[in-house]
């Protein structure tokens, strides 16, 4: 029920909301933001973190590399750039937990260095010396499946069983871990909606989730503003609050222990609702 992320302690007994952070131009919902024309404001960022926090936000997740479907892959020293400044100021200036969104392995060790306390890696730790600097650090890390990579996984997703081959790679994923050293009460599980899964696919493990929280491992799930809600509702980005509430709430419901999302005042509100609801 508790999750030790560095010098923090997270109770994992309630939903936490993690809150997105991109620091990056060209992320699918808020690419941008934290950007004054070409350049990064690292005001920007802390003035989104802060509001963040104080809308309920438990943890700030940082990422430096868009994986939005096509996205084009950025160099580590350019992923660096980006992230460890914030980062930075905001383990020094707002005591935040921050998750860091990465595959790097450079960026891995240098965000331990800056004070994060949570790896969150789309690509579950595959890429070259992912797994020993994820080890070395000591941090938790979520493992997430994604089927291919950012610039094809959605081209032609394909799968007998959805369940069967999310659950079977994050098993071996889990195993990989175990063997480099980390501890298994450091491991975290995501699905991977809308990475390389279809509409159908996404359906089918949000009504399935309990089978992968089964396999004992705390689930961060990430559906905010997702395109599966253009292709279910019609909706652009900015009109898909009520279509990612809807999916954050299943997803609690279904055994969530972490969601990530762009909207953490709404979702708070629904979150207490629902508390409220489970202890009248």
């Amino acid at each position: 029920m508790q999750l030790h992320a560095g010098a923090h302690r997270l109770d994992l007994s309630r939903p936490l909301i993690m809150g997105i952070l991109n620091t990056t131009p060209d992320s699918f919902s808020d690419g941008g933001a934290c950007y004054q024309g070409e350049h990064l404001s690292l005001d920007m960022a802390l003035t989104r973190a802060r509001q963040m926090l104080a809308d309920g936000a438990g943890i700030i997740d940082v990422g430096g590399e868009s994986t939005r479907p096509g996205a084009a892959p950025v160099s580590a020293q350019q992923e660096l750039d980006r992230v460890i400044p914030v980062v930075e100021r905001l383990v020094r200036e707002l005591n935040a937990i921050v998750s860091v969104d990465t595959s790097s392995p450079e960026v891995m060790k240098e965000a331990a260095s800056a004070g994060a306390a949570l790896i969150n890696d789309v690509r579950a730790l595959r890429r070259d010396g992912a797994l020993a600097a994820a080890s070395a650090t000591g941090l938790p890390v979520c493992l997430m499946h994604m089927q291919g990579e950012p610039q094809t996984m959605q081209l032609q997703p394909e799968y007998d069983d959805p369940l069967t081959a999310v659950r079977e790679f994050l098993q071996e994923r889990v195993s990989a871990c175990i063997a480099a050293g980390i501890e298994r009460t450091k491991l975290l599980l995501d699905p991977g909606f809308g990475f390389g899964k279809t509409m159908q696919h996404n359906l089918i493990l949000l009504r399935r989730l309990p089978e992968i929280a089964a396999l004992g491992y705390p689930l961060l799930i990430g559906l905010s503003r997702k395109s599966m809600l253009k292709t279910l509702l019609g909706r652009e980005v900015n009109e898909r609050l009520p279509g990612s509430l809807a999916l954050a709430l299943l997803a609690v419901q279904q055994g969530a222990a972490i969601i990530r999302v762009h909207d953490v005042a709404a979702t708070a509100d629904v979150l207490a609702v629902l508390a409220a609801a489970n202890n009248a």
